[in-house]
């Protein structure tokens, strides 16, 4: 693995760690062109697994887990993140399948990202 994908892995889990009390276990990141696509294994707390045992719960967590990240991401970008890869972060598309505590993130930037 390139070190500039370690460092955006690095920089992705203590955000979420900072965010939501606990990082993903596991993260796997490529940069195809204009975006960094990271597929985050082991996300959720303990809590938030006993909150998605109930449909409505279920819900919380989700909407938790992708629109708050988008919306803090969209207030704030991580600044740190723009400079490890020499570019501006236009958006941030993100998904989790609670069932299986995976979570997908795609960061696009507003110029192709060099290893």
């Amino acid at each position: 693995m390139s070190k500039k994908i370690h460092e955006f892995n690095d920089m992705i889990r203590k955000l979420r760690k900072d965010l939501f009390g606990k990082g993903p276990e596991r993260i796997q990141t490529v940069f195809v062109g204009n975006m960094a696509i990271s597929t985050l294994y082991g996300n959720l707390t303990p809590t938030e697994k006993f909150i998605a045992s109930t449909a409505e719960g279920l819900k919380t967590v989700h909407a938790a887990r992708t629109n708050m990240i988008q919306e803090l991401y969209a207030k704030e970008p991580p600044t740190a993140l723009e400079e490890l890869v020499g570019t501006k972060l236009l958006h941030l598309f993100t998904d989790i399948k609670i069932e299986e505590d995976i979570a997908i993130s795609v960061f696009m930037f507003e110029n192709t990202i060099s290893e």
